[in-house]
């Protein structure tokens, strides 16, 4: 019974409950035992209320209130214009909208980088001719978190699969991988949409085609001989996939309205106090070339998110590597 003594309800050094008539110098039996465990917790109960602290006067106890977003009036993806009249349409982005909305930290910290990475993928997207919504989808791949690695091995702002990042020129190694590079993933995605536009005509179904792949898309438009996304059925994951984007794009365009209070001090800067250095080598040692170019290896990765490790090898090749000026970090 060293915790009540502990507590202050048995002194220490007196005869233990079972030490009582009818328990003397025997061991407790389970009567005894768990009379005296009733006994402390009863003790407990009365004396806790009275240590409780007390909230001060302006607490106010209880959640915020959650309620359901109201839908706009119209809304449209690439110029393209969702049929809201359709329950099942409402009642789809209502869905993401919600989802989107109350998944505070991820939604809110893709906010916040909004200001850091949208300026490198527009004009990108622009050059291309995608339209630009589509920096919404990237918003929806990856959070706008240039590191995150999904379990399917996806990995980047656009989250490209292996494949995918070795059929557009990319080094896809451990140790190198330019499926991370910011610019050279955003010209693959580009590529990838623009041959989806050019086989459905359409960019929701191409936006489609990024999530299920354009063999996915076009088995099942054509077994239900259907041309828009809104009439097809799709794995659920793709069915959901095009109002998630859509809920970003109404979030970011109106964050006060939707809850997300941002000073426009709390965005993110962009990362584009840097100058390029071409680094040649078939055997590359980057914390080297980091401190050679008056910098640390942790912030050539935090430019560079491409570099996967210390060392590169393999054939020679020549890098253009982003260099931070000396006040990168201010």
């Amino acid at each position: 019974m060293k915790n009540a003594a502990f507590f202050g309800f048995v002194k220490a050094g007196s005869p233990q409950p079972w030490g009582a008539e009818g328990c003397k110098k025997t061991p407790p039996t389970a009567g005894c035992y768990f009379r005296s465990r009733l006994l402390t917790a009863c003790l407990l109960l009365l004396v806790m209320p009275a240590c409780a602290q007390t909230p001060p006067k302006e607490f106010v106890a209880g959640p915020e209130p959650v309620s359901v977003p109201p839908l706009p009036g119209e809304a449209s993806f690439a110029g393209e214009a969702l049929p809201l009249q359709n329950y099942d349409t409402r009642e789809s982005l209502e869905r993401e909208l919600v989802v989107s909305l109350y998944m505070h930290s991820r939604t809110l910290f893709a906010l916040l980088n909004t200001t850091r990475y949208f300026p490198v993928i527009e004009p990108i997207l622009e050059q291309n001719g995608i339209p630009d919504d589509f920096k919404y989808l990237c918003m929806a791949e990856s959070g706008l978190n240039p590191n995150v690695v999904s379990p399917a091995g996806a990995v980047g702002l656009w989250q490209l699969m292996p494949a995918v990042g070795r059929e557009h020129g990319m080094i896809v190694t451990t140790a190198l991988d330019e499926r991370y590079h910011i610019e050279k993933a955003t010209q693959a995605a580009c590529d990838y949409l623009n041959d989806a536009y050019k086989q459905f005509g359409s960019w929701t179904l191409a936006a489609a085609a990024y999530n299920l792949g354009p063999a996915g898309v076009a088995r099942r438009i054509d077994k239900q001989k259907t041309t828009s996304y809104y009439d097809t059925f799709l794995p659920e994951e793709t069915m959901r996939y095009l109002f998630r984007i859509i809920s970003l794009k109404l979030i970011t365009q109106a964050p006060d309205y939707y809850g997300y209070v941002i000073d426009k001090a709390q965005f993110h800067h962009p990362l584009t106090e840097y100058r390029v250095a071409e680094v040649k080598g078939a055997k590359i040692d980057w914390a080297q070339v980091a401190r050679e170019q008056g910098t640390n290896y942790k912030i050539l990765r935090e430019l560079n998110h491409w570099i996967r490790d210390y060392d590169y090898s393999g054939a020679e090749r020549t890098f253009r590597v982003k260099i931070p000026l000396k006040n990168f970090r201010e």
